[in-house]
């Protein structure tokens, strides 16, 4: 795959049904295309976090429009932890929400649904069976009537790791069609090593000039949809342009031995943050672990 060489996976190609799940064969997908599709693998909990996640950009929005946040490097913080960043011409305000507070601390729901059977028998397929959560789950949220675009990226831009890297499973709350910001995807750019980035709108993202959503898959679904990517799969998504607001929730799974070795949301921070790579370490970034045993290791020796 080259910059501009389109995909002709199809998303038939990539998806299979939660029912009679297979995880081997789930693996299998992911680990050719760097992307699977699991339809309703999370639709028991799906409609509750949504719920959760609509109620906290609700929240966030009192609280900006009382005046309560805060600036940062990446936009303006409430109290609550929810992220905005800058709206759009034609905007009901200057600022929309672009990643909520909504994690495992906040939404019971949220938090059983990370440890779901099916979902982490696809999860040790893929990284083995000590696996431990990367973060605290994320959790984002289109506003109506132009909600953020995210542009087409790489995740490990943001977090680099030491070894394979977080599986990523975004879960779609409600229907979610290209009109409402559907995720795309470019299967089998997991391949690419991490490709330089740019400052983008909502943060780090591809040359738009060379990536566009052209040259990725849609993935439209409904309510309890899971999609899998892998941390250097190129995806993204357009603003939604309905009338509702279109919430999805990401749980993060890395081996329980890996790291990452570079964080960072701006071009300026990993710059700075590649030149502290040699003092990443595995002994302060210990997940809560959700499949298997984590033995004892000094990582602190291995750098020494």
């Amino acid at each position: 795959m080259t910059l501009a060489e389109p995909t002709t996976v199809q998303v038939a190609d990539i998806e299979m049904h939660a029912a009679g799940l297979d995880p081997a064969r789930a693996a299998a997908i992911y680990a050719e295309h760097g992307c699977l599709v699991v339809r309703g693998l999370m639709s028991a909990y799906a409609e509750a976090i949504g719920a959760d996640v609509v109620r906290t950009m609700e929240q966030a929005i009192r609280l900006y429009e009382a005046g309560q946040y805060r600036e940062t490097n990446v936009g303006l913080s409430t109290p609550d932890g929810t992220l905005l960043i800058p709206a759009p011409d034609g905007f009901a305000r200057q600022w929309q929400v672009m990643v909520t507070s909504c994690q495992y601390n906040t939404s019971s729901t949220f938090l059983h649904s990370a440890f779901d059977p099916s979902l982490l028998a696809i999860v040790q397929e893929i990284l083995g069976n000590e696996v431990e959560i990367f973060g605290a789950g994320q959790s984002l949220c289109k506003e109506p009537a132009g909600g953020h675009p995210k542009l087409l990226h790489q995740d490990a831009s943001y977090f680099e790791h030491k070894y394979e890297g977080p599986v990523g499973v975004l879960c779609y709350t409600i229907p979610t069609t290209v009109e409402r910001g559907a995720l795309h995807v470019v299967p089998g750019s997991h391949r690419l090593e991490i490709l330089e980035h740019v400052d983008t709108e909502s943060h780090l993202g591809l040359d738009p000039t060379q990536w566009t959503f052209d040259q990725a898959v849609p993935i439209e679904g409904d309510c309890g949809d899971a999609i899998f990517f892998h941390v250097k799969m190129i995806h993204g998504s357009p603003p939604n342009y309905s009338t509702v607001p279109r919430p999805v929730f990401i749980h993060r799974y890395r081996r329980a031995d890996d790291y990452a070795i570079i964080r960072a949301s701006t071009v300026e921070d990993r710059k700075a943050r590649a030149a502290e790579v040699d003092e990443a370490r595995k002994d302060n970034q210990l997940g809560m672990m959700v499949a298997g045993f984590r033995s004892y290791a000094d990582d602190r020796a291995a750098h020494s």
